[in-house]
């Protein structure tokens, strides 16, 4: 497999950061993807805890893959002001430059109420203004197919695309089509050339009753994406988020790193059995 693009979301793992790198490096992957230590999102670290953030994460020899933020997720929706969007941003993306990352991830915004055309045309021009904002900081933003106007439509998405230039990419997430009523390889086909990271988890079940399993044992066709993202020379990261004990975005932690440890091992196992750009 290629080794080198294996990471893992830490918080997954655990709250803080010691137990994160432990459990990435347990595994004998370089890179690691950061959106909170203890609870608290990377952008509202102070700058004495980030620094600490920064020299434990080089000190382990670890790779950061990219920053997870809050821009665009269910806590912002498109009615809300640009203020806290830009704000994180302007923040994260220093963050980027320290780390030695170039991508942000965001989502598309709910609607709140608002109409179709309204809700599109709001969305398009935020991403837009956003789009220009990570330009002029040098980074690129991924989003995510989750929840808002772009989540789980592959027209949508490439509209997205448009709208945000060259700053804004795809990221994918192999198995949030379960929670959210699609099916992600079908999506994943048409717009594969725009996917610059992934994510890996995997489940059963349904919208508002997903439940999360190991990779390979879902329903979500993990395995069928990642051959298709492979055979075309995807050569971004693999990035672990499995969901399966600790959730920090929906309150949900644990203290077990073993599941991520396991959902990781079965990830190298079906990367093994890929027909093309393994070893």
């Amino acid at each position: 497999m290629h080794a080198d693009q294996l990471a893992g979301i830490g918080d997954e793992a655990a709250a803080s950061l010691p137990d994160q790198i432990a459990a990435i490096t347990a595994l004998g992957w370089p890179g690691i993807e950061l959106r909170s230590v203890d609870g608290v999102p990377l952008a509202d670290l102070d700058s004495s805890r980030f620094q600490r953030v920064r020299r434990a994460v080089a000190g382990a020899g670890l790779r950061v893959v990219c920053l997870d933020s809050r821009i665009g997720n269910w806590a912002r929706p498109i009615t809300a002001p640009p203020d806290a969007d830009l704000r994180e941003l302007d923040v994260l993306a220093d963050r980027c430059a320290a780390l030695g990352t170039r991508y942000v991830r965001i989502m598309s915004y709910l609607p709140d109420g608002l109409g179709e055309t309204e809700w599109r045309e709001r969305v398009l021009e935020r991403i837009a203004l956003l789009g220009d904002r990570a330009a002029r900081h040098g980074v690129v933003l991924l989003h995510e197919n989750c929840s808002g106007w772009a989540g789980s439509d592959p027209e949508r998405m490439l509209r997205l695309v448009d709208a945000g230039g060259p700053c804004l990419r795809l990221l994918f997430d192999v198995g949030n089509g379960i929670e959210h009523g699609y099916d992600a390889f079908e999506v994943l086909q048409r717009v594969l050339p725009h996917v610059e990271h992934v994510h890996v988890k995997d489940a059963v079940g349904g919208p508002g009753r997903a439940e999360y399993v190991l990779p390979g044992d879902g329903d979500a066709r993990v395995h069928d994406c990642l051959r298709l993202l492979l055979d075309h020379g995807y050569r971004g990261a693999l990035s672990l988020e499995p969901h399966l004990v600790t959730r920090p975005h929906e309150g949900v932690a644990g203290s077990d790193p073993e599941p991520f440890l396991r959902a990781g091992r079965r990830l190298e196992g079906l990367l093994r059995t890929a027909p093309t750009g393994v070893a």
